[in-house]
């Protein structure tokens, strides 16, 4: 398997990166859903125990894909920063030492929940910020998974997640791409976020992300809800 999957949305060639992102050759664009930078910083602020090196975590991932895929824009559909409490100075400081390696590199932040929340990223971050929808060409890029009128939505905000089911009542639940009619999901970028199971109804697809791949998946609808066995991914 490759660490990325060729899909055609409208026409479209897009590529559904392992890295829960998607590359998008025609604008040399990496689109980025649900970050939540400085998220496990603002739990910690509220005294929750929470992970540290989540944001290392996230720019490494950004790291690997703008040194694997030929990039000038960089899109972020929403929820770049968690809350207000994400201001921490580390968390900053992380974000302005990793802008700094990337002086040319175009950066548009689509405004998601959270952001209106915690407040547009600091100046010196250099980001276009924007609201939603961006439209370009037969696509619409949205934070909130709305219908367009015109347009096919790419869209975050949900975090989908599949469940698959194997042998012995193994389950395995994953991150996922989700590719509808008119509206298609990425899965959340953050390292430190939850997830909403999505099924596969018709007229859909569905890639699930794990082991630094992505696979396409047969869903099954069921009692249980939905289901694909182990051996799809293989």
């Amino acid at each position: 398997m490759n660490a990325y999957h060729v899909v055609y949305v409208q026409g479209i060639e897009l590529w559904l990166l392992a890295d829960k992102a998607i590359y998008w050759p025609e604008h040399k664009a990496l689109l980025v859903a649900d970050a939540h930078f400085g998220k496990a910083a603002a739990y910690r602020k509220l005294g929750q125990p929470v992970p540290h090196g989540t944001t290392a975590s996230n720019l490494l991932a950004l790291d690997r894909m703008l040194s694997g895929y030929e990039t000038e824009w960089l899109i972020f559909l929403g929820d770049f920063l968690h809350a207000p409490g994400s201001h921490a100075p580390t968390t900053l400081a992380a974000l302005q030492a990793w802008r700094e390696r990337y002086p040319a590199l175009r950066i548009t932040l689509i405004r998601g929940n959270h952001d209106r929340n915690a407040g547009d990223p600091p100046e010196q971050l250099a980001f276009e910020v924007v609201a939603e929808p961006l439209l370009l060409g037969p696509l619409a890029l949205q934070h909130e998974p709305d219908p367009h009128p015109t347009a096919h939505v790419l869209a975050g905000h949900v975090h989908p997640v599949f469940h698959l089911y194997g042998r012995g009542r193994q389950r395995l639940r994953l991150p996922c791409f989700h590719l509808g009619e008119r509206v298609s999901l990425l899965p959340a970028f953050g390292a430190f976020t939850g997830g909403y199971q999505v099924d596969g109804s018709l007229g859909e697809r569905i890639y699930v992300v794990g082991d630094e791949r992505v696979w396409p998946v047969t869903a099954a609808r069921s009692a249980k809800g939905s289901r694909a066995s182990a051996e799809n991914a293989e």
